[in-house]
């Protein structure tokens, strides 16, 4: 708790952090374990299917569920680069042969 709110460099309020983290654990973000006096947070699952979730969840409440309005959105915010843009297009021909 304490390296995460280190880490913020105290833009925000210590009892803000712990407020928000306290949240995550309530919504299966993270977990406490709380054998020790300082309670140790860490994530509920891997960055990937924690990724995977806001995605789907962003594009549900911000997009109607539309992927080509988030994928828009996000390429509008700011300029990909080309490195980017290739790894997208691979990703979009994978997925395309797998819907064949």
């Amino acid at each position: 708790m304490r390296e995460v709110h280190a880490e913020l460099g105290g833009r925000t309020g210590y009892t803000t952090v712990l407020k928000l983290m306290q949240i995550m654990t309530d919504k299966g973000l993270l977990l406490r374990d709380e054998r020790e006096r300082t309670h140790i947070y860490r994530p509920a699952q891997p960055e990937k299917q924690t990724q995977r979730r806001l995605a789907a969840d962003l594009m549900t409440r911000a997009f109607g569920g539309s992927a080509r309005k988030l994928i828009a959105a996000a390429l509008s915010s700011r300029r990909a680069t080309q490195q980017e843009i290739d790894e997208i297009r691979k990703l979009l021909d994978d997925m395309k042969g797998d819907a064949s």
